[in-house]
């Protein structure tokens, strides 16, 4: 398998890869009326946005993991707001009334993304999505995937970053905790657990 860039190409396998690991790490298709949901939030802003940092794990026929994000938090709500909201809203009406299902809460995080900036996450500008298919995983790829991203947004200025995963998503839990992240309180956050950790990959634990 090889790490390389993301390339234009790549789009559906990434969107694919998204959905197959959308649900705490279990393929999340059919848990939507659309399966696109899930990707128009967590996979096509970074790949529309900021494709420069956005990294695949290549097995030959296929992509089969990646990882992408952000260099800074602020700056990519802005353009998410500005330059992704208007291509994909059409395809996901904001919800008229107060969100009540997941699917909903979705949906409204997609028209608001300004929700993404909690002051706790201030200090630490960058963010990211690392995810791999699980003829993948438990090779090292997922620890050399987000090496390569740490490294990207410190050559971008990012001192440090943060991200989010399901707290029920214990395996990928203790994968981060290996990689020398430290937990982070984020109050009124119910259902996720968020990590940090400074971008140098010098840093990495186990």
């Amino acid at each position: 398998m090889r790490l390389r860039p993301y390339q234009p190409g790549d789009w559906d396998a990434v969107y694919d890869i998204c959905v197959r690991t959308g649900a705490n790490g279990e393929d999340a298709r059919g848990h939507y009326p659309r399966d696109a949901l899930l990707p128009d939030l967590f996979a096509g802003p970074y790949l529309a946005l900021e494709p420069e940092r956005a990294f695949v794990l290549d097995a030959g026929e296929r992509v089969v993991g990646y990882v992408l994000g952000t260099a800074d938090t602020p700056a990519f709500v802005t353009a998410w707001r500005e330059r992704w909201l208007p291509r994909v809203a059409g395809s996901h009406p904001p919800p008229v009334a107060s969100p009540r299902t997941a699917e909903e809460r979705l949906i409204a995080l997609l028209h608001r993304p300004e929700a993404q900036l909690f002051p706790e996450l201030a200090p630490h500008p960058a963010h990211l999505h690392v995810d791999l298919l699980p003829e993948a995983q438990g090779a090292g790829f997922g620890r050399r995937l987000v090496e390569t991203f740490l490294t990207a947004v410190a050559r971008a200025g990012a001192p440090s970053l943060h991200l989010g995963t399901g707290s029920g998503n214990l395996r990928a839990v203790r994968f981060y905790e290996r990689m020398g992240f430290q937990r982070l309180s984020v109050a009124g956050v119910e259902g996720a657990t968020y990590f940090w950790r400074s971008t140098a990959v010098s840093g990495a634990e186990g």
